[in-house]
């Protein structure tokens, strides 16, 4: 079980990096060429401010993970750029680290050990990076287990592990594509409310990628929809609620039901098109449908 004391204690100062600003700049991607080329993004455009927590959400399928591939710098944009920090991304670097849906820990290593991966790659596992990753470790309640192999470790235990490996590498930003999925209900509640609270320590630079709406609003600063295949942003709702956040509380608040009524309605639309694509008749229900929304009538 998850535990989170009262008191805060920042990131150690030598886990915490500057935060970086990440701009997608009318970025197409395609793959595939001639008759078999698919358009999977197409003219997006869109800021992920410094110190914010940023959150992706669209249907299934949309595109939303190939957005954090050429962000990430595994792929390469078809046409358009992106830039974090100012700089151009043409390649991975350890300045932006991804956490995906499926535990990437060495089952071979220990909890140290994978924790301390990044560092003995890089040959800079010095006495006082060890101390670092002790503390880290400890900070995300995973003290007892630090001798333990992944496969000794709940599903929550090893989320917490990969934050701890994220975090002494010293990344600029942070990309998690559905980090949470496949959890148990109480888990990724709990995992949820650990994650907010270490990121309001120090603030750094997230984007987070989600299907789950509620998900998504405890967790947002500014909150991107994102459009049906080939994707771009269909709108950007600031997520204007105090933080620290609790789960329990939002699910009462008035102006975070107002946020989740507003997404839900665009989510709605866009994951309604992929059923339109070559009908007309559903193609004419979508249309209904979205001018019923807009003007609250029910005819």
């Amino acid at each position: 079980m998850l535990e989170r004391t009262g008191a805060v204690h920042r990131t150690p100062s030598s886990v915490a990096a500057e935060a970086a600003q990440i701009e997608v700049r009318d970025v197409d991607k395609t793959y595939g060429v001639g008759r078999a080329a698919r358009e999977v993004v197409k003219g997006c455009s869109f800021t992920i401010d410094r110190n914010k927590f940023t959150v992706m959400i669209g249907p299934s399928g949309v595109g939303k993970s190939t957005l954090i591939r050429l962000i990430a710098g595994f792929e390469k944009p078809t046409r358009g750029e992106i830039l974090v920090g100012g700089k151009r991304v043409d390649r991975p670097g350890h300045d932006r680290l991804v956490m995906f849906q499926e535990t990437a820990l060495f089952p071979w290593m220990t909890t140290t050990d994978n924790v301390l991966y990044g560092p003995k790659a890089r040959g800079e596992c010095t006495p006082l990076v060890k101390d670092v990753a002790s503390r880290l470790i400890d900070k995300v309640g995973l003290g007892a287990f630090r001798a333990k192999y992944p496969s000794q470790l709940s599903g929550g235990m090893q989320r917490r592990a990969e934050l701890a490996r994220a975090l002494i590498n010293k990344p600029s930003v942070m990309i998690l594509d559905e980090p949470f999925r496949g959890l148990d209900a109480m888990t990724k509640k709990l995992m949820l409310e650990y994650y907010a609270g270490l990121w309001e320590e120090a603030r750094p630079t997230h984007m987070f990628v989600t299907t789950d709406i509620d998900e998504a609003i405890f967790l947002a600063d500014r909150l991107l929809v994102m459009s049906h295949i080939p994707t771009r942003v269909r709108a950007v709702l600031d997520v204007d609620l105090p933080r620290p956040r609790s789960l329990t509380a939002i699910v009462d608040d008035d102006r975070a039901n107002a946020l989740k009524m507003e997404a839900l309605m665009l989510l709605h639309e866009e994951a309604q098109k992929s059923f339109a694509a070559g009908s007309r008749a559903v193609a004419d229900f979508v249309e209904a449908y979205r001018r019923r929304m807009a003007t609250g009538s029910p005819r």
